[in-house]
């Protein structure tokens, strides 16, 4: 990937045109390939076991025969967004000056389509560094409305992610969690504009948004451990081809055995 900074056109226009995120212009690798080990391994133990804390984590990292002490475990769980209290990669943290929505999903009866949109991030592995994946999600239909892939966890690729999906439809509700991204100005404006009710998960309440924690596991298991990406290309390659036979190839039982294209797109006509 070729981005140039002696231009006459934007770096912005230019992560546009070529189907990027602007922060993934500014990534700089991390320079320790033993991190990148450690946390390729906590990564999928956490996949397994998201209850463990950095005292479990470090155990069963050293039963492994990594050699690593729960200090540095910690430092790189903080790295990776990764909490132990509850089964919720914190990948977005809340800033003191958003305005905070309250949940509005409690006992609610889903049944169509567009009726609820739910968002968050997870950490994706590479080979020598590590991405962040956003997701919008169609609660109804399991329906992965659209995503989009980033270096960083600046609000730009959040943003970027709603107005793809904004071309396939429209929620009556958003819910997402109480981070930075979707509780900035910038995000909940565009959700404000076109008079979508928002609502956000209680703290600490991974429950709240438990379909999207579902294609996590889902996406890591059969995509993301079993290919191994290499750089980015390949990630959004692999993920682009994944989310599409996860929409129109791969059957739920939840659905009665429908793909949630079937029934998102089924329930709209």
């Amino acid at each position: 990937m070729l981005i140039h900074t002696n231009r006459s056109i934007t770096i912005t226009r230019q992560a546009e045109l070529l189907g990027i995120a602007r922060p993934t212009v500014y990534y700089k690798p991390v320079v320790d390939p033993y991190d990148i080990e450690l946390m390729r391994f906590i990564d999928e133990q956490y996949t397994k076991t998201p209850f463990y804390g950095s005292r479990r984590m470090t155990v069963s990292l050293n039963r492994n025969s990594y050699l690593v002490n729960r200090k540095r475990v910690q430092r790189l769980m903080r790295l990776m967004g990764i909490e132990a209290i509850y089964p919720k990669p914190n990948l977005s943290k809340p800033h003191l000056d958003n305005k905070i929505y309250p949940y509005l999903l409690r006992n609610i009866e889903i049944n169509r389509s567009n009726q609820i949109w739910g968002t968050d991030i997870t950490y994706i592995r590479l080979s020598k560094r590590w991405m962040y994946l956003a997701a919008i999600m169609d609660w109804f239909s399991r329906y992965v409305v659209s995503w989009e892939l980033s270096s960083g966890l600046e609000v730009d690729f959040c943003i970027s992610a709603l107005e793809k999906a904004f071309v396939t439809g429209m929620p009556e509700i958003f819910n997402s969690d109480r981070g930075s991204q979707f509780t900035s100005l910038d995000f909940v404006s565009k959700l404000e504009q076109n008079n979508i009710q928002i609502s956000m998960d209680g703290k600490g309440r991974a429950a709240d948004n438990i379909f999207t924690e579902r294609l996590w596991r889902t996406l890591k298991y059969e995509e993301v451990y079993i290919k191994d990406y290499q750089d980015v290309r390949e990630a959004r390659q692999g993920i682009n081809n994944y989310m599409s036979f996860y929409n129109q190839e791969r059957p739920h039982q939840s659905l009665g055995n429908k793909t949630p294209a079937e029934v998102y797109f089924g329930r709209n006509n």
